[in-house]
């Protein structure tokens, strides 16, 4: 009997990793398989988007107090060459400068995001979802490799808002993407709550993964080890998707402008409900640690990981939402509205607290009522472009992302000038409150269900009929038997009584003759 390190053995495992390989292969032609590896290349994505947003928080203060004393130090040697520093005269001085320079690096991700959304959703729009992810990974890449090496101030805030570029890009495409290759609602909820599950572990374990990588192993070492993950990342959606092999847009739906979306009064209560609900979460990250400090004498360890204990509230609400949402699709706005009262009750108890493990319980109050809100919402803006408008998911996610972003961009700017003009229990206070006041705006929702959907069943007519169908349903509806939908598949009359209030002045020959 030949032994296993012998040819017999070699030729056996080279056979073994064949069949492997050519189940792999298998894998990335079949379409649910497909799908199920897309939505792994998503997560991971958004995972790394959110650990590089939050990897900094433990390491750039520190980062940026030495390389201030580092420069104080040697504009006094060349100014006063025979005179010793004075490091605690100049104390005053760096930690104000230090602030601003930390909150607008903070900020500057989120600024650049907002600024480039509305571009990338309709890029997205135009060239379809794998691309755009491939261009945001690259992008995060190079960014996380220049946060690796930096060695100054103007250095790290390149980096920081050159990420901001890769997230609009990244971010977008990645949800728009789930929301295309999971068509049914409930495995569009559930698709969509793996991937919010995913944010929330990258923003929650990011913190004390970067502390510790740089307490023992130094500032390079969690920036490169993210780097290796997105690479690895793009090359496998490289491998699974050939973004760039026989590519067709001939057959590609136009999407519906963005500015069209943004002005839809049932989106527009949508992106205020993601905006406001992660105003507590925005504002308290830059702010909560030196409260912390001051109030409850807290060590660097409950520092980093205050928000740590939040993840797991949060993938219970996400494994809520979705269940509930299954059971009873038609109350989505409820779990919205339940989720921004808890987020505002939470908000006002934050001041109250005087230990760090009273502080846990508001914290994941607050990521608790995050998830409801998300679960419950992003779905939405799918089943509304679905029943409203052209089934293309660029531009309506787009919405939700410079809905993120500008709570992160007001965050680590506006908040620390509250927290010092009013104090950190009105800001808590005033958080809490408008969350509270914006809750009942999701009654407007109560009606969404009631839209009936018809773009995407026409759309996989039309995918896979003979050339002429087309013409042939807008025939059928000019002579009336398609009523109530525009030669779009946009749903005209969505209630029970066929009445849509916000849409009842446009006529059905100006609905026709815009996609004619």
């Amino acid at each position: 009997m030949a032994s296993e390190g012998g040819p017999s053995g070699l030729a056996l495992r080279l056979s073994e990793m064949g069949e492997k390989t050519r189940e792999f292969g298998g894998a990335i032609t079949d379409p649910q398989k497909q799908r199920r590896i897309m939505l792994v290349i998503v997560c991971v994505a958004l995972l790394l988007d959110n650990m590089l947003y939050m990897v900094i928080v433990p390491i750039i203060p520190d980062y940026l107090a030495d390389l201030e004393s580092e420069q104080s130090a040697h504009v006094h040697l060349v100014l006063h060459p025979n005179s010793t520093f004075n490091s605690t005269g100049q104390a005053k001085s760096n930690r104000d400068n230090l602030d601003v320079q930390i909150g607008v690096l903070f900020a500057s991700k989120a600024i650049v995001q907002l600024l480039v959304n509305p571009l990338s959703g309709t890029f997205i729009d135009r060239v379809g979802y794998d691309i755009p992810l491939l261009i945001g990974l690259t992008v995060m890449f190079v960014s996380t490799c220049i946060f690796a090496f930096a060695e100054n101030y103007a250095t790290l805030f390149a980096a920081r808002s050159l990420q901001g570029l890769g997230s609009a890009f990244a971010d977008t495409s990645g949800i728009a993407m789930i929301a295309d290759k999971y068509t049914e609602e409930g495995e569009r909820r559930k698709a969509l709550g793996i991937a919010l599950a995913f944010i929330s572990f990258g923003s929650l374990v990011a913190p004390p993964f970067g502390g510790i990588l740089y307490e023992f192993a130094g500032k390079r070492v969690p920036f490169i080890v993210l780097a290796v993950v997105c690479l690895a990342d793009g090359l496998l959606l490289l491998t699974v998707v050939k973004p760039f092999s026989n590519r067709t847009r001939e057959n590609m739906p136009v999407g519906t402008p963005i500015y069209r979306l943004m002005i839809d009064p049932y989106i527009a209560v949508v992106a205020g409900a993601l905006t406001v609900c992660n105003i507590p979460l925005a504002f308290l990250e830059p702010t909560i640690a030196n409260w912390m400090e001051s109030t409850m004498h807290s060590t660097k360890w409950e520092m980093g990981l205050t928000w740590l204990p939040a993840f797991f509230p949060h993938v219970l609400g996400v494994y809520i939402t979705v269940k509930l949402a299954a059971k009873h699709p038609h109350l989505q706005w409820f779990y919205g509205a339940v989720g921004m009262v808890i987020i505002g009750a939470s908000s006002c108890v934050v001041p109250a607290c005087k230990t760090f493990g009273q502080l846990i319980a508001p914290l994941c109050g607050i990521c608790f009522g995050i998830a409801l809100v998300d679960t419950a919402l992003l779905p939405t803006l799918a089943f509304l472009v679905d029943v409203r408008y052209v089934s293309v998911y660029g531009s309506i996610y787009a919405i939700a992302d410079i809905s993120y972003s500008v709570a992160y961009a007001m965050g680590p700017i506006v908040a620390g000038q509250i927290v010092h003009n009013l104090g950190f229990a009105q800001l808590n206070l005033c958080m809490g409150l408008v969350n509270v006041l914006y809750a009942p705006a999701l009654l407007l929702l109560c009606n969404v269900c009631q839209m009936k959907p018809s773009h995407s069943e026409r759309d996989n007519l039309l995918e896979e009929a003979p050339q002429g169908l087309y013409d042939t349903i807008k025939m059928e509806e000019r002579k009336g038997k398609k009523k109530g939908y525009s030669s779009s598949g946009k749903c005209l009359a969505v209630d029970e009584n066929g009445f849509d209030p916000f849409r009842a002045q446009r006529s059905y020959s100006e609905e026709s003759s815009e996609y004619t």
